[in-house]
């Protein structure tokens, strides 16, 4: 890859809080050894780069897969996603996934569905009982 291909790519993966690195295979080798990392050490063959995501992980993963798409001399070998493993193919179902922030809402909005629903099942009973006492007032006074 020249130059220019690489910044293109340091500079899309900015965009989501993302650097990429190019490195030896020996150094990261040595650097991954007791990490989560060490999964990958098959894939420390020939030219290899490394990504790394701060922010969201699914975001750098699919900037990634985006300049890969576009330039034929990039690859993906591999990744490592929240200390997880996952080889090329499925690193591009990862990053099919909603960013961070729309997952933690999902699940937010998961997990006060219920609580709204007994809200809303409470206030009919209660309303429902209002309703028949008011009916049966109207009743005694007609």
């Amino acid at each position: 890859m020249t130059v220019a291909e690489i910044a293109a790519l340091r500079s899309l993966l900015r965009e989501v809080g993302a650097e990429y690195k190019v490195a030896k295979n020996t150094l990261i080798s040595i650097a991954a050894k007791g990490t989560p990392v060490e999964a990958a050490q098959d894939h420390f063959v020939g030219p290899t780069g490394i990504a790394f995501g701060f922010d969201d992980p699914v975001a750098a993963a699919r900037k990634i897969l985006e300049y890969s798409a576009k330039n034929d001399k990039f690859k993906v070998k591999s990744g490592i996603v929240e200390g997880s493993f996952f080889t090329a193919d499925e690193l591009k179902e990862v990053a099919k996934l909603p960013p961070k922030n729309v997952l933690l809402s999902m699940m937010a909005g998961a997990f006060q569905a219920p609580a709204t629903k007994l809200a809303g099942a409470l206030y009919a009973t209660v309303a429902q009982l209002a309703y028949a006492l008011e009916a049966v007032r109207n009743r005694k006074s007609a």
